[in-house]
């Protein structure tokens, strides 16, 4: 029932918020208690023992069931920590728009629908919330009402759908072959001699690459830079907790919990994610690289920074898939630092382009030394956590051994060149050049305590991760 609550709450709370006709100040306690109630429910559930709950049942076969295991509660924790912080920044970054109630109604519900994702107990469930989650996190992208958003929505929700089709086929052939969608480790093939093999790889490899639209791999990556477009608080669910965490969520799902390792180790199914991974690394920092404008340059990062945690996963071992977890849950807190400092380098410095970055470091210290900090940790300087997954990464790709896990880790050593080059560079010259605006407006100090603890916590992990990081490595075992 907890997990029932966690779901739905946010969903239905959403759904009844444009129902009120509150002042603001009543309006952001309802969305601010909304959210606390959810992370509560949320944080139980991560330490109680969750039964399997059944919602709907379609036949034998099919039905809508959650489940929280130790993988959920890793996407979980990551949702219920992250989701009220960026509430808290959205509401203050929102208070001159229009259109508020609308926003936050869609904002609060894709909480409940990205908590579904991470709960499901099958496939089936999991693919519904994900489609679910294309309907509500596209009018968020639309919010401005420009012909830029109004277009990047759409390219959002044509890549999406597409890549749902391909997803699809993935649920069919499960169905079809294994007579279920069940979550189970080390997948429904596993020690199982296969006369269809060849069919289920193909399929396999299908589900992948329809997921890997959310997942931003390349060549279906192209709708990310665009949604850059929307409102910063949205950008940053779309970069570090919901969207795209999804996409990777469900790979790492139908991977190790569906299709199963044993069907796909030492073949095209494997060795094609490989290829497509360590090339979207590099191609997607070459772009930041070149890119000048400061959000779309973050957007590039994440098309990067999404492909090292399926790199890590695709190498199929207990050592890659736990260093794809541990860049899953640090990539989540830096990118969403960075973007929401970002935002309020757009809103009251009106900074929008990397070379409006210059100087700000004297009137926006405290910005610009929490967005200092992001930088450097996204390049992987030790000790910060940046370096902690990507070590990792590395070593597990040496430990498997062979071309393309070596190729893979020149891939990442490049990327944390060019990431050097296309944050640190703008960093340095927050202090070293003359300001570039004219007018600074007063920092709220909802952003301040937002950018500050999310500051702190990745400074805390960078010198105190080991808890987390064997539960990471004990997750990554129990999925095999």
């Amino acid at each position: 029932m907890i997990l029932f609550l966690a779901v739905v709450l946010p969903i239905l709370l959403g759904a009844l918020l444009p129902l009120f006709k509150w002042k603001t100040g009543a309006r952001n306690f309802y969305l601010m208690a909304s959210a606390l109630a959810t992370s509560v429910l949320v944080a139980i559930a991560l330490f109680s023992d969750t039964t399997i709950l059944k919602i709907v049942s379609l036949n034998d076969i099919l039905n809508l069931t959650l489940k929280l295991d130790d993988l959920g509660r890793v996407f979980s924790a990551i949702i219920a920590l992250l989701w009220p912080i960026s509430l808290l920044y959205a509401i203050s970054y929102m208070k001159d728009m229009e259109k508020q109630t609308t926003f936050f109604s869609f904002f609060l519900m894709s909480y409940g629908v990205t908590l579904g994702i991470a709960m499901s107990a099958n496939l089936l469930t999991l693919y519904v919330f994900y489609e679910i989650m294309t309907l509500s996190t596209v009018p968020l992208v639309m919010h401005g009402g420009s012909t830029k958003s109004i277009s990047a929505g759409l390219k959002y929700l044509y890549y999406s759908l597409g890549g749902s089709a391909f997803a699809f086929i993935g649920l069919v052939y499960l169905v079809y072959f294994g007579g279920t969608t069940a979550f189970v480790p080390g997948g429904l093939f596993k020690g199982i001699s296969l006369v269809h093999t060849s069919q289920l790889r193909l399929g396999y490899l299908l589900c992948f690459l329809g997921f890997s639209v959310k997942a931003a791999v390349f060549p279906v990556h192209g709708w990310l830079p665009t949604a850059a477009v929307a409102p910063t608080p949205v950008t940053a669910l779309l970069h570090a907790v919901a969207v795209v965490k999804s996409g990777v969520f469900a790979i790492i799902r139908v991977t190790y919990f569906s299709f199963g390792i044993s069907l796909i180790k030492g073949s095209y199914a494997q060795y094609i994610p490989l290829v497509l991974t360590s090339f979207t690394i590099v191609y997607g920092c070459s772009m930041a690289l070149k890119e000048k404008h400061l959000k779309r340059r973050l957007a590039y990062s994440t098309v990067s920074n999404l492909s090292y945690i399926l790199f890590g996963a695709m190498l199929l071992t207990p050592q890659g898939l736990a260093a794809g977890l541990m860049h899953l849950v640090f990539h989540a807190l830096m990118k969403i630092t960075l973007f929401l400092t970002c935002g309020v380098f757009n809103k009251r410095a009106h900074a929008y382009y990397v070379n409006e970055l210059r100087g700000l470091g004297g009137p926006l210290g405290l910005l610009s030394g929490v967005f200092t900090l992001g930088a450097l940790a996204m390049t992987g300087i030790p000790p910060l956590v940046g370096f902690i997954s990507k070590w990792s990464l590395a070593q597990a790709a040496f430990s498997l051994g062979g071309f393309l896990p070596i190729a893979g880790v020149a891939a990442l050593l490049i990327s944390s060149l060019l990431t050097g080059i296309y944050l640190l560079v703008p960093a340095v010259t927050m202090y070293t050049r003359p300001v570039q605006v004219r007018e600074i407006m007063p920092v709220e100090a909802s952003f301040k305590v937002t950018l500050v603890g999310l500051s702190i916590l990745m400074v805390v992990l960078s010198f105190y991760s080991g808890p987390l990081l064997d539960f990471l490595t004990r997750t990554a075992y129990g999925a095999i």
